[in-house]
């Protein structure tokens, strides 16, 4: 496998350097500090500027106004973006918009796309159901409607003019910002599809939640919401392939917090003193930092082993689900141990309010739980396995 970057994606990263080297993880309250969310809104100066430097376009078509590059240049503006807990929908944005380029007709592309790329609408999605932990499709009905306002046919299109909505989708993020919520659904015949919803909809109510991290998500209810024709996609594939995108972008999340998190432990330990040495000098110091620093590569390779798979829909003994889990599996795993054994590398100052490393262990914790823990993300790759036998 060859893990090199192109020139292309390489630029995207220089251009999200750029960008991100204001940002301050301390921009906003302390989640620790702070009853309910830190903000009520996202950090709109830094989500202009990603629009200004056409990040926010990196992964649309030229026809869209964007650069044409894949998912895994997403990943790695996603990995920048997380060392400094950048406060902004990125990921959700994007891989919505990618979803729609791929499946979506025309009319909703050229409805969505062009405005997405330019940061003048935000898109999120519904991915955790009513409760996380089943699959987020089955937490919304999906019934087709007619003009008589009487249900029938198998679609839209039979004799209808769009699909009614009725259901739950819990922990949305940036949902209260956003413009159109992306939302998983099934019908009657237990087929997923994917309805674009815009936020003002009438039926479309939204109660916050706040998130590990201290950031405001929403349980978005859908009662009776009327979306037209175009505003649903059925392609076959397309919520799975949505889901994969997202689940690997967090992936990205989370390896960029571990390196940013592992650099200031070795800052830390390289100034601390214990006995008149620095603290990194230490046997027990270093071989902890050491298997850290494993974590994260072992997290980089099946990160770019999944973005792979889902950029070139190459093929292989698994299915893409399987390289997604793994990468996943190390993901959860592995950005806990990372922060985890940076806590306990600062001392007592790893917790103090005014050192920002409790934030990244609050997104750490956000992250890893993000779309299914590890322990899911086994049980989905033991399945894929049995219904794949290798060898």
């Amino acid at each position: 496998m060859d893990f090199t970057f192109s020139e292309e994606q390489r630029a995207a990263v220089e251009a999200a350097r750029a960008v991100f080297s204001d940002v301050a993880p301390d921009s906003a309250p302390s989640p620790a500090l702070t009853p309910g969310a830190v903000a009520e809104d996202i950090d709109r100066r830094l989500w202009s500027e990603l629009a200004r430097t056409d990040l926010l376009g990196l992964t649309l078509s030229p026809d869209h106004g964007g650069a044409g590059l894949d998912p895994i240049a997403l990943c790695l503006v996603l990995r920048e973006s997380a060392k400094v807990l950048a406060r902004v929908p990125l990921l959700e944005s994007c891989a919505v918009a990618m979803a729609v380029q791929r499946y979506g007709g025309s009319a909703i592309a050229a409805e969505l796309l062009p405005r997405a790329g330019r940061g003048e609408l935000i898109l999120t999605v519904g991915a955790n159901g009513r409760s996380g932990h089943d699959p987020a499709e089955l937490a919304v009905a999906a019934r087709p409607y007619e003009e008589n306002g009487e249900g029938g046919g198998s679609g839209a299109s039979a004799g209808g003019s769009g699909w009614v909505l009725d259901g739950v989708q819990s922990a949305v993020p940036w949902a209260q910002a956003a413009d159109w919520i992306a939302v998983p659904a099934h019908t009657a015949e237990d087929r997923p599809v994917l309805a674009l919803v815009p936020r003002a909809r009438d039926g479309v109510t939204l109660a916050d939640q706040v998130s590990t991290s201290g950031e405001r998500l929403a349980e978005v209810r859908l009662d009776g919401v009327r979306v037209t024709a175009h505003e649903l996609i059925d392609a076959p594939g397309c919520w799975e392939w949505l889901r994969s995108l997202l689940t690997t972008g967090t992936c990205a999340l989370a390896l960029g917090l571990g390196e940013r998190v592992l650099a200031m432990t070795a800052e830390y330990t390289g100034k601390r003193e214990q006995f008149g040495f620095p603290v990194a000098t230490f046997q027990a110091v270093a071989v902890q930092a050491a298997d850290r620093y494993i974590d994260l590569r072992a997290m980089e390779a099946t990160l770019w082993q999944a973005a792979w798979r889902i950029s070139s829909d190459a093929g292989g003994p698994l299915p893409t689900a399987g390289d997604v889990a793994v990468a996943k599996i190390w993901a959860s795993d592995g950005v806990r141990r990372v922060v985890q054994t940076a806590q306990h590398l600062h001392g007592g100052f790893g917790a103090d309010t005014d050192y920002p490393l409790h934030r990244f262990h609050a997104w750490a914790k956000q992250i890893e739980l993000s779309l299914g823990p590890a322990a899911a993300h086994e049980e989905a790759l033991g399945d894929l396995l049995a219904a794949h036998p290798l060898g």
